[in-house]
């Protein structure tokens, strides 16, 4: 991997991962049409670039989560559980039974497509019904769920979190904090077990050893500039919530699944 591909990976990593597109199904696309097979491992590091970008932004609701009552530490750790579990028993299936395969991208673009759908059945919701309920169990189960469906490339986890909380009522600007806080467990999760595997099956050593120190650079560049993007992609998403304003994803979306099905019969034919 060289360092310019490593930009524009964690360039969109950082703008993705916020923006209600899906960054992992990005990931896998470019990760492919680039020719990088890094597995899990290089996606979970520009992942925990991002993470850096939460905790900036969301510095004093995080350190709120550990203050008494403990009531939205509590609601994370429920909305955190069913991702985890998904995420255990399903991992190795997805990597490699579904976008390790022949057809990875006619799958891309199912879920890009269902992403799409799901931005756009929210925008007509939203601006019919003004959300009023706080953070409470029912909208935080709801995000939790489709957290979970989001572990799928594709799929948008911000986008399917923030429309699952709409649809339960939930506050816009609420749900919008909440979604972001809920990327922490996932993330630091799964760079935890993607590291462990990686470890263990040689592949993160095979991978520097190969690479050298031009890898470990351009890991570490890519990592700055998901960190960076995610910065601004936070700051944008949060304003685009106010105006339930997802029309033109979900036309992006619908522009990329074509694109997916096109290139799976010419270029990854």
């Amino acid at each position: 991997m060289s360092v310019w591909q490593a930009i524009i990976l964690g360039l969109v990593q950082g703008l993705t991962e916020f923006l209600p597109v899906s960054s992992s199904g990005h990931l896998v696309l470019l990760q492919r049409l680039f020719g990088i097979d890094g597995g899990l491992f290089l996606p979970i590091i520009l992942h925990l670039g991002t993470l850096v970008a939460v905790c900036v932004v969301f510095f004093k609701d995080i350190l709120g989560l550990f203050k008494k009552p403990f009531k939205n530490f509590g609601f994370l750790v429920l909305a955190s559980v069913p991702a985890a579990v998904v995420g255990l028993l399903l991992d190795d299936l997805i990597e490699d039974a579904i976008f390790g395969g022949k057809y990875f991208a006619l799958f891309l673009a199912a879920f890009f497509l269902v992403t799409a759908g799901v931005l756009f059945a929210t925008e007509k919701f939203a601006k019919k019904r003004e959300g009023v309920l706080p953070l409470n169990l029912k909208v935080t189960l709801s995000m939790g769920f489709a957290q979970a469906v989001a572990i799928l490339p594709g799929i948008s986890r911000s986008g399917s979190t923030i429309c699952a909380g709409t649809f339960a009522g939930g506050k816009r600007e609420e749900i919008a904090k909440f979604s972001f806080l809920m990327s922490l467990p996932v993330i630091l999760g799964s760079f935890v077990i993607e590291l462990f595997k990686g470890l263990k099956d040689g592949e993160i050593q095979s991978a520097f050893s190969s690479g050298g120190a031009s890898f470990g650079i351009s890991v570490a560049v890519g990592f700055i500039v998901a960190a960076v993007s995610g910065l601004f992609a936070i700051k944008l998403m949060l304003k685009l919530i106010q105006k339930a304003n997802y029309k033109w994803f979900s036309l992006y979306l619908g522009v990329l699944s074509v694109t997916c099905i096109i290139l799976q019969f010419t270029y990854f034919a």
